[in-house]
């Protein structure tokens, strides 16, 4: 994957502003990157720009920047977390995603319809299934490794306009409702900030804001 490596030192990286109200990942080209000019079928995926993240950085095939995929229910994506990072807990309610484990080694977790629930970990060559509507994440497994995954879905539109995060789902419930639900006191949940903004890649080594 060094083309991957390549890219994210460039100088056409999209870089992903985190504090930015409604913020969403950017999947614009490089050059050699994202739609080929000349074959409408063929997408150059590792050479597109990336988003980053506090955790690692996104890459995307979309009906936005690659138009044969307009009307056909599927886009594509390659994630790479670096050691420590974390994919935002969140659920997509029209969408499945498929995820295929490149390089490195992924933790996931996922909880469904009647307290169902799943946690294990994979590694390259490992596919994982994500069913439409259930809560999940992955995280790098490795202390030393990036990990990378590529992600299918059957949908064409861009991930953001079909994912719910567990950032903003939090900062939209009351502390007084969280500490009704889970039994304990509401000053429990005091400490929650109220950010709306999409975190998608987090990272376990990054120094908390008032720390």
């Amino acid at each position: 994957m060094d083309d991957l490596d390549t890219q994210a030192s460039g100088d056409a990286a999209v870089r992903h502003a985190a504090s930015e109200p409604g913020g969403k990942p950017s999947f614009s080209m490089t050059n050699g990157g994202g739609a080929d000019p000349t074959h409408q079928h063929l997408f150059h995926l590792a050479g597109a720009a990336p988003s980053h993240f506090d955790g690692g950085d996104l890459r995307g095939a979309v009906a936005d920047n690659w138009s044969v995929l307009r009307g056909q229910q599927g886009s594509v994506y390659l994630a790479r977390l670096a050691p420590g990072g974390v994919r935002e807990p969140h659920w997509h309610p029209s969408a499945w995603e498929m995820n295929f484990v490149v390089s490195g080694r992924v933790r996931w977790s996922l909880v469904g319809p009647g307290g169902t629930g799943d946690a294990f970990e994979g590694k390259a060559g490992d596919l994982v299934f994500a069913p439409q509507g259930h809560f999940h994440y992955f995280e790098n497994a490795s202390d030393t490794e990036d990990l990378v995954v590529l992600i299918v879905f059957n949908t064409s539109v861009a991930e953001p306009d079909d994912d719910i995060g567990l950032v903003e789902t939090l900062s939209a419930i009351p502390p007084d409702v969280l500490g009704a639900i889970f039994g304990v006191p509401a000053d429990t949940f005091k400490a929650i900030p109220k950010n709306r903004d999409r975190v998608v890649i987090a990272s376990k080594r990054k120094e908390p804001a008032n720390g």
